[in-house]
């Protein structure tokens, strides 16, 4: 996510780190890189020209010249004029409203609407333990109807029905009405989308809006769009009283114009990012967060929170008491681990929330998902004996084991020296002190020791 944008900053600001002392030329220089950095990003040229007067003033100030470490202090006054722009602190939702509390989904067709209101329906449920239930009021799309239906049944909320033959004002009063009765804390409302912003969809989405008057509308638009996104969040928001933003398929936008643009342009809180197709694939948005991730110093945090989400507690327990007992660590066991990465979004996600990972220059071309997959492939083509004691994988075997897959005996080969070198690791987790050695084990996996695509 935000991959050019991200590398770009990192080295422009990686010349002046180290600099023992800071002037007006040098900070011009980096400035001038950033800027070009940021317009490259397509951000919003009023959103660039308010950014790069922030930094030079502060930097050009006091802050730098009664600094010990200027080029340090440099690098923390970007970081919070990132922050500012994208509006300092994470925007929850509001839900103290008479129950239930209504969140209507606004945006254009195509930006990802009625999949958003499967994951917010989701992580409401999840996440804050609310009881939901869904309804399109998409009167023209009989399949946005099903669809809705579909994610619901897959989320677990609670859908209600509605058919094209109804007003949108009349289903969305109809809900509140079941939903009140069925006592549900939230009602998620998706809306009619256009392919353009036109005068009609505007009239019958604020008469909608005046009829329910939800606790928050959020206007869900598509980062890739960049800038424009902002715009049309803009020309939305003249016309509805939005509360938040809903940037949608960030996990495919590697210029982060978007991010950077929509706060300062309407004026909105972006409440929540869309990072993937699955129903799980949404995060609250946190500035301070995300201008770490493009400033190459990760996200911990988020990575512990996805963690504690995603992993089987169960299952982990297991294995800390299989290790613990000291029974080796097999390949039933190295599958099982490649299962969990998956569900925590794949490698690629979590190596975007890695401190460092940018400065490691192509790392994501080598490290994608399509090798876990032909991993568990080679896994899946063993016998249980084979997985349970690897030691035995001679050649004849190899030639059977990577020919069942589709693969290569030298991938087979990669896949038993990196469960060797998690082997280790997992021996020294179960160690006194063995998350620290383990970190460092993390460093054997690399590309050139041995992770995937590391040849």
């Amino acid at each position: 996510m935000f991959d050019n944008l991200s590398n770009r900053l990192t080295s422009s600001l990686d010349r002046i780190r180290g600099r023992a002392k800071l002037t007006e030329d040098n900070i011009q220089e980096v400035l001038r890189e950033v800027r070009m950095a940021l317009l490259e990003a397509d951000v919003a040229l009023p959103v660039v020209k308010d950014f790069i007067g922030a930094v030079k003033e502060r930097a050009i100030g006091t802050e730098v010249s009664k600094s010990l470490s200027p080029g340090q202090v440099f690098l923390k006054i970007v970081k919070q004029e990132l922050e500012n722009v994208m509006g300092q602190a994470n925007d929850g939702l509001n839900l103290r409203a008479a129950r239930p509390a209504v969140i209507l989904l606004a945006g254009l067709q195509g930006a990802g609407k009625t999949t958003s209101a499967a994951k917010l329906a989701k992580y409401l449920r999840e996440r804050e333990k609310k009881s939901v239930s869904v309804v399109s009021a998409d009167v023209y799309r009989p399949a946005a109807i099903k669809q809705l239906e579909t994610l619901a049944g897959e989320v677990g909320v609670d859908f209600i029905p509605s058919d094209l033959s109804q007003q949108p004002i009349d289903i969305v009063n109809n809900a509140i009405d079941y939903a009140k009765k069925a006592h549900k804390d939230v009602l998620i409302v998706d809306t009619a989308g256009r392919l353009a912003i036109d005068d009609d969809m505007m009239a019958e989405i604020k008469a909608l809006h005046a009829a329910v008057n939800p606790i928050e509308t959020l206007f869900v638009v598509d980062a890739m769009t960049g800038q424009d996104a902002a715009n049309t969040a803009k020309a939305f928001g003249d016309v509805l009283p939005l509360t938040g933003v809903v940037l949608t398929k960030t996990d495919g936008d590697a210029r982060g114009g978007a991010a950077l643009s929509v706060r300062h342009i309407t004026g909105k809180p972006i409440k929540f990012l869309g990072v993937g197709e699955k129903t799980d694939a949404l995060e609250p948005f946190h500035p301070d967060r995300l201008a770490s991730r493009i400033l190459g110093m990760g996200d911990m945090l988020s990575l512990i929170e996805q963690a504690e989400q995603q992993i089987d507690k169960g299952k982990a327990e297991k294995l800390a008491g299989k290790l613990k007992k000291g029974k080796g660590f097999d390949l039933e066991d190295f599958k099982e681990q490649l299962q969990q990465m998956k569900n925590m979004g794949g490698m690629t996600s979590m190596l975007d929330k890695l401190p460092g990972m940018g400065q490691l220059g192509n790392i994501q071309d080598k490290v994608n998902d399509k090798m876990f997959v032909q991993m568990e492939a080679l896994i899946n083509s063993m016998t249980q004996a084979e997985r349970r004691n690897p030691d035995v994988i001679n050649g004849s075997r190899k030639k059977r084991i990577s020919a069942g897959a589709g693969l290569q005996i030298q991938d087979l080969n990669r896949l038993l020296k990196q469960h060797k070198q998690m082997q280790k690791m997992m021996k020294k987790m179960s160690a006194k002190g063995g998350m620290q050695k383990m970190m460092r084990g993390l460093g054997g996996m690399m590309p050139g020791g041995g992770f995937p695509g590391g040849r």
